[in-house]
């Protein structure tokens, strides 16, 4: 603060100085002028001095100055030096998140907020083919035109990544996985997926070519069974009793069988947009009635439809899911339950159909993986109930086959509730067109 009050009482002596030299001529106008235009000429030289320091092309010490200027020139050149500094420091960090990158096998991209290529390492060069000079600052989808990408891209959906084929190799598969950051960037990293991909479709192939082989022999085998079995009079107890158990795990492979094949043609068959009408109040009505036949009068049954709408997809493969939905309320809830099916809007308007009990619930370590294959939480009891293992996992490719989730809410000693969340976009008020009075009966399955 102090060198502005000497600065100010430099010009002052100036002032008073040429003008008290002017007053003594006869001219104290044009002596108080020139005391100002000295004052000017002072500033505007250490002005120059302070140009000339911040365009030099290396680093330099201050300039000398008088008064504030000397001040100003000091303080100038320490916030200079911790700006180098942390430029510094910046620069490096920048430097070795780069080299990390670059020491990646995946490939990383940079889009700004208008989805242009902004940078990429050069594993994402390599996949994509990308060139630095001449594709920096073009829109991605110019490089990626699978349209399920674009609708992923402009979805804003990016909780899970997405597969597809490679638009540079055809023998080659892709894992995208897009998180948003900042002012709607975008980071995106690709990964070579080509030889999971590989093994997932032999792995496939195997238990499809498994299942249909033994298919065979299980018919084969189940005839003669019933064959026997129904001459059970004239047979051995011992024998019947062998034969009645053979019956009962013969015809457990059948099923087992079956929804392997089942879960072959979801995972290996095209998804489709259906555009027939399934009313999803006939559709709960019919899998009450396939759970009342399996419950044989130990459950109670309720709908509770909030909303009738139509919802557009695959009567069969729905009805699967709902009764393979109910299938499991009925298996694994004591005697004397209640089992609801209950339709509502939800969030975005999108629907819920659920299959509600009040069984003894579901530990919460559990929850996330009931849709895996052959998980059981009690494995005694499951193989009791003649349960595959299998149902839910069904569930979730009818679901994702339909662009809809499976959410799973459950406390111990509480019940537990399986939400379908059904898309908007597959959603129509049931007032537009004439819908299926009745879906097509569909195997219960575990």
């Amino acid at each position: 603060m102090h060198y502005w009050i000497n600065e100010l009482w430099r010009l002052a002596y100036l002032v008073l100085g040429f003008g008290l030299l002017g007053w003594l001529i006869g001219y104290p106008g044009w002596g108080i002028a020139l005391g100002l235009a000295v004052h000017m000429a002072f500033t505007l030289r250490h002005l120059r001095k302070l140009y000339v320091w911040l365009e030099a092309p290396v680093e330099q010490s201050p300039p000398a100055g008088e008064g504030v200027w000397g001040d100003l020139f000091d303080r100038l050149y320490r916030y200079q030096k911790g700006q180098r500094h942390m430029q510094g420091r910046l620069r490096s960090v920048i430097n070795r998140v780069q080299e990390s990158s670059e020491a990646m096998r995946e490939g990383v991209i940079m889009l700004d907020s208008s989805g242009n290529l902004d940078w990429w390492n050069s594993a994402a060069q390599r996949l994509l083919e990308l060139e630095p000079h001449h594709d920096r600052g073009q829109h991605l989808t110019n490089y990626l035109r699978d349209p399920h990408f674009i609708e992923y891209f402009r979805g804003n959906d990016y909780r899970e990544p997405l597969t597809l084929a490679s638009p540079i190799r055809d023998n080659m598969m892709l894992e995208v996985q897009i998180t948003l950051f900042g002012d709607n960037e975008r980071l995106i990293v690709i990964r070579d997926i080509t030889r999971l991909h590989r093994l997932e479709m032999m792995r496939r192939d195997f238990v499809a070519n498994v299942s249909h082989e033994l298919r065979t022999p299980l018919t084969v085998l189940a005839g003669y069974l019933e064959t026997w079995l129904d001459h059970r009079d004239n047979l051995p107890e011992r024998l019947v009793r062998g034969l009645t158990q053979m019956e009962a795990q013969t015809d457990r492979m059948q099923r087992l069988v079956s929804d392997l094949l089942t879960l072959a043609r979801l995972e290996t068959a095209d998804r489709h947009d259906s555009d027939r009408p399934i009313s999803i109040a006939a559709l709960c009505h019919q899998a009450v009635i396939d759970g009342e036949a399996l419950a044989g009068g130990s459950h109670h049954f309720h709908t509770d439809i909030e909303d009738d709408r139509w919802f557009y997809g695959d009567e069969q493969e729905l009805a699967s899911a709902l009764s393979n939905l109910v299938y499991n309320a009925v298996r694994y809830t004591p005697e004397g339950s209640t089992i609801t099916l209950r339709y509502q809007p939800w969030e975005g308007g999108d629907g819920a159909l659920s299959v509600i009990d009040d069984g003894d619930g579901i530990e919460p370590q559990h929850l996330d993986r009931l849709t895996e294959r052959f998980y059981r939480i009690d494995k005694s009891r499951s193989l009791a109930s003649g349960g595959t293992g299998l149902g839910l996992a069904i569930v979730k490719h009818v679901l994702f086959r339909h662009d809809a989730r499976l959410e799973i809410e459950s406390t111990p000693g509480d019940g537990a509730e399986f939400r379908c969340i059904l898309p908007a976009a597959r959603l129509s008020p049931a007032t537009t067109g004439t819908a299926l009075s009745e879906p097509s009966n569909a195997r219960l399955r575990d």
